[in-house]
Formats: C-alpha cells, structure tokens, sequence
C-alpha cells in the first residue's frame, strides 16, 4: 500500500470514528471483564466462607461453583456482543470507508 494512501485513510473521518469507537468499546468491554474476574479474585482473598457456602441446606456444591461458571460464561457472552457489533457496526464503517475512498 502507498504512503498516500495510508494518509488519505487515516484522515477520512469515517476511519477516525471506526478507530475510536472499536477503541472505546473494546475497553468497555475489557474493564468489565477484568471488574468480574478481578472480584471474583478478591472475594477468594478476603471472603472465601462466601463462596464455600453451600446452596441449599445439606447440598455439596457451593455457591462459588455456580460463580465461578457465571464468570466462563461471561468472557463468551462479552466475545459475542463484540462480535456482534463489529460485524454490524464496524463492518459497515470499514465498508463505507472502502466506498469512499475507492
């Protein structure tokens, strides 16, 4: 690719909405990823009689089991909704910045 090229796409506008968007909701969504496993860690460190308490009277799982399968479950629900919005969101910006600067 030409260094003219280069610079025409890095100051269409499009390309500076796509970059700074894609760029807020990725930290979004990392920040809340890290809150979730990062409390999780520190309800280990400080009160981990919480999650070693058992759901119901006289059942052997706890309530760390479920926690802990919440928090799986969470990085892939997180990877979908990015996914989701980069195939319609940013997807249509990169389109749209092709079609403009073709």
């Amino acid at each position: 690719m030409q260094q003219d090229s280069v610079d025409a796409i890095k100051a269409h506008p499009r390309y500076q909405e796509l970059v700074c968007s894609r760029k807020c909701f990725a930290w979004n969504l990392t920040v809340i990823m890290l809150v979730i496993y990062y409390g999780f860690i520190l309800i280990i460190a400080f009160a981990p009689s919480l999650l070693g308490t058992p759901i119901a009277d006289g059942a052997v799982t706890t309530i760390g089991m479920p926690v802990g399968v919440a928090i799986i479950v969470s990085a892939f629900v997180l990877t979908g909704i990015y996914v989701a919005k980069a195939n319609s969101r940013f997807d249509a910006l990169t389109k749209a910045i092709r079609e403009d600067l073709q």
